[in-house]
């Protein structure tokens, strides 16, 4: 005999929202981060002196360099504004900082002395954000001016000052959105940096859709309509990855003291290896060199009269645009290598088999110390593999989903997707954990 009951209840995930909202805590930080991300897109609107709006809207429209740039500032470097940089210098200071610790033997002293350790790290890693914002600066203002979307801009002569300036202002507005980062992180829900790029990047994307409407084929709606299914099976595919773990048995053993004897317990955990531990982090390192070849070919191009250096970087510019099949298949290698490197480098600096020892935690069948360590990195090779190929496909899905619909609109690109779906479950399992806190059931 089958039991049925009737189930009046809200859905769990709607039960789950509403008890959020009606909590006071929970809603002051959202609020907070609802209203910090509208400080951000009101700052994003306000440009530097001196920009012809006319002139950028034409060059963003038709160079792909620029456009491919602009997407992940939310329209911020399109408009030219005093957020235009985004918080781009931030995470690249903060990966070359990631980097230098294990070869720096003071960064890597700090980041073992705890929370006092990191937050050190922090102050270099901003302090090393300002000359990386200067640099970006300076460089976007002058590939811009290439292209006609701004004129006058000099470090000489009587156009110094304004330039200096216009600089300065970036920067400054570089350093504005890390401030509101940290506050969100503090005082909301989330993580705030990577909130501020998951705005930026919602608020391109009604612009790139109407975009690919319009220059999409006689086939856009079918196009568009075959697009949308390929991003929901993208999305699908990245949280499977995102969430996949491969889970090594760690025993513990601990020894515990009753009527003057000792008895020794035994206690079963999991190490979880991640299978993407790299995140979005390989796909800035692969983009970030893979725009230089084909701004450093533009910027020679306009300047330099020699016939055979033209050829060069006009050769150059046919095969590393965004549009040409051998740039992503650079791509392709070029975040493999990257998600190969960073996973180990990532690992390295947590010394798991040393950390597993001293918590008296063992391998079921593998002797402490350095076996464990070949082993882990032995399984983290394997699982790495499909991490890297995922993160690889993901860099080229924007070129093979315009290739099968003709429709541009996926030009944020399934990395944009990948930031996207790691920002929303990471701040989802935030607000999971500030529920469980208060005895509700979260929304996972």
């Amino acid at each position: 005999m089958v039991n049925r009951e009737t189930n009046t209840d809200k859905p769990k995930l709607l039960e789950a929202a509403l008890a959020a909202i009606s909590e006071k805590e929970i809603r002051r930080k959202v609020l907070v981060t609802l209203g910090l991300l509208l400080v951000f897109r009101f700052v994003a609107h306000i440009p530097v002196p001196g920009v012809n709006s006319d002139a950028l809207q034409t060059i963003f429209d038709e160079n792909a360099i620029l456009g491919f740039l602009n997407i992940f500032s939310g329209g911020a470097l399109e408009n030219l504004s005093i957020a235009a940089l985004g918080v781009y210098p931030f995470i690249t200071a903060t990966i070359v900082m990631q980097l230098l610790q294990p070869v720096v033997p003071k960064l890597k002293t700090l980041a073992q002395e705890g929370e006092q350790g990191r937050n050190r790290i922090q102050i270099y890693t901003m302090w090393l954000t300002v000359p990386l914002a200067l640099f970006q600066a300076y460089a976007q203002l002058l590939l811009i001016q290439q292209f006609g979307g701004v004129s006058g801009f000099s470090l000489s002569g009587g156009a110094a000052l304004v330039s200096i300036s216009t600089i300065l202002t970036m920067v400054a507005g570089t350093m504005f959105l890390v401030w509101i980062g940290e506050r969100i992180s503090e005082n909301g829900i989330g993580n705030g940096v990577s909130l501020i790029i998951f705005g930026g990047i919602i608020a391109g994307l009604p612009r790139t859709i109407s975009r690919g409407v319009l220059t999409g084929t006689s086939a856009a709606v079918s196009g568009l309509l075959l697009l949308s299914i390929i991003t929901l099976l993208i999305v699908a595919l990245i949280v499977t990855f995102q969430e996949a773990q491969r889970r090594i048995p760690v025993q513990y053993s601990r020894s515990q003291v009753k009527g003057g004897r000792v008895y020794r317990q035994q206690g079963q955990s999991y190490l979880p290896l991640r299978v993407n531990t790299a995140g979005m982090i390989p796909l800035i390192f692969a983009f970030s060199i893979m725009i230089f070849p084909p701004v450093a070919a533009q910027f020679l191009a306009n300047t330099v009269d020699v016939g055979w250096i033209a050829s060069v970087a006009e050769f150059v510019q046919s095969i590393m645009s965004p549009a040409a099949f051998p740039y992503w298949i650079l791509v392709f290698i070029l975040v493999v290598l990257f998600t190969f490197f960073y996973t180990m480098v990532v690992f390295q600096q947590q010394n798991l088999a040393d950390n597993l020892q001293k918590q008296g935690g063992f391998i079921p069948g593998i002797r402490p110390g350095l076996p464990t360590q070949q082993y882990i990195n032995r399984v983290l090779v394997r699982i790495t593999w499909g991490g890297a190929i995922f993160l690889g496909f993901i860099a080229v899905v924007p070129f093979l989903a315009t290739s099968i619909t003709n429709v541009q609109a996926l030009q944020i690109g399934a990395a944009g997707l990948l930031i996207v779906v790691g920002v929303v479950i990471d701040t989802m399992r935030q607000l999971e954990a500030q529920m469980s806190m208060r005895n509700y059931e979260g929304f996972m």
